[in-house]
């Protein structure tokens, strides 16, 4: 796929806050990439950079092959679609749907007929004499999104746009804009907080933290192999146990010996290990490689919650099968299952991570 933006090297200050720190990153065209990360991390100043309402301090943003880093908003081949809608409560939706075309003098017949593409895309077809206030908050961000996707964006920004809306709503919209993606042939750029947003919708992962990429990747990679602790930690639930790895495809954790499939970290040099709940086997105690106790017990739904002390570690256990509170238990893992990370040398190092 085709590179459609590149940002190099972006360094961002507020005072003496350092936002973003030599940030490398590109986005080929057509891809739905999300920016994950916690509130401060950095994402939604890099989506603002690449929508010309912050300047970096340093660095420069490339779009199609120009330079764009001081290009205002309203010269970009791109449209920004936020948390809060910012529809104009005193124009009808087809007006509000209208506004970026009537700017750029487009005929009435060419503005009417992408009014109706528009809401038909976002299947609100028939609402063009609506007021925004007679709608509901998914309503109304659909009216954004049709607004934004009218004047046919290269790149759509989204910062957030599902936040306000409730489970159930936010995962309707999610679904719809994978198939607007897919049908409009637009590239996304998608910030959230969300894990579980991210994981659904996105082609590719970019998590961040204190103003640096710690890892890109698909959402399997991200998740079945991430590249540290944090990353384990922020996506979805992890048991992180320091260990020793022994020699390659041997770990210790906890004083047992665990097989594994990695290679390379040595031996007997400290390391992180990452297991997921649902990779933990509970069985019979006497054919676990480690013991243990179920502590705590919740029913979720898909599956049963529990937490089992083994070895003196509280390990978390998702499994379809219900050990009640107090029962003796074994524990097995996959070789597979077992992750391995490099334990991070220094606090700087942890918060650094990868910065490709």
């Amino acid at each position: 796929m085709k590179k459609l933006v590149d940002l190099r090297n972006i360094t961002k200050s507020f005072g003496s806050q350092i936002v973003l720190d030599d940030l490398n990153l590109y986005i080929r065209e057509n891809e739905f990439l999300t920016l994950l990360g916690p509130s401060g991390c950095g994402k939604t100043t890099t989506l603002r950079i690449l929508g010309g309402f912050e300047t970096p301090d340093t660095g420069s943003v490339i779009f199609d092959g120009s330079d764009i880093t001081k290009l205002p908003p309203n010269k970009r081949q791109l449209n920004t679609v936020f948390q809060k809608y910012a529809l104009f409560t005193h124009m009808t939706i087809a007006e509000n749907i209208a506004f970026g075309l009537k700017i750029k003098h487009k005929p009435a017949s060419y503005v009417k007929d992408k009014i109706k593409y528009a809401l038909k895309l976002v299947n609100l077809d028939g609402f063009e004499n609506r007021m925004p206030d007679s709608l509901s908050g998914g309503q109304q961000q659909r009216i954004a999104i049709a607004r934004a996707i009218v004047n046919e964006p290269k790149l759509l920004l989204l910062d957030e746009p599902l936040g306000a809306l409730d489970l159930k709503l936010r995962q309707d919209m999610q679904y719809e804009l994978i198939r607007l993606k897919n049908e409009l042939g637009i590239t996304f750029i998608y910030v959230t907080h969300d894990q579980e947003e991210a994981l659904t919708m996105s082609d590719t992962i970019v998590v961040m933290n204190q103003g640096y990429i710690q890892q890109i990747g698909t959402p399997e990679s991200i998740y079945n192999e991430p590249e540290n602790a944090f990353v384990a930690d922020f996506i979805g639930d992890s048991n992180i146990i320091a260990s020793t790895m022994i020699e390659d495809r041997l770990v210790q954790i906890l004083g047992a010996r665990f097989a594994c499939v990695d290679e390379g970290f040595g031996r007997n040099k400290p390391v992180d290990v990452v297991i997921r709940p649902e990779d933990v086997e509970l069985t019979l105690p006497e054919q676990g490689t480690i013991r243990g106790e179920v502590t705590h017990l919740i029913f979720k739904g898909v599956h049963y919650e529990m937490e089992v002390l083994a070895n003196g570690f509280e390990w978390l256990v998702h499994s379809t099968k219900m050990f009640p509170v107090g029962t003796q238990v074994g524990i097995q893992v996959d070789p597979f299952n077992i992750q391995i990370m490099n334990k991070p040398e220094s606090e700087d190092e942890e918060a650094v991570g990868v910065n490709e």
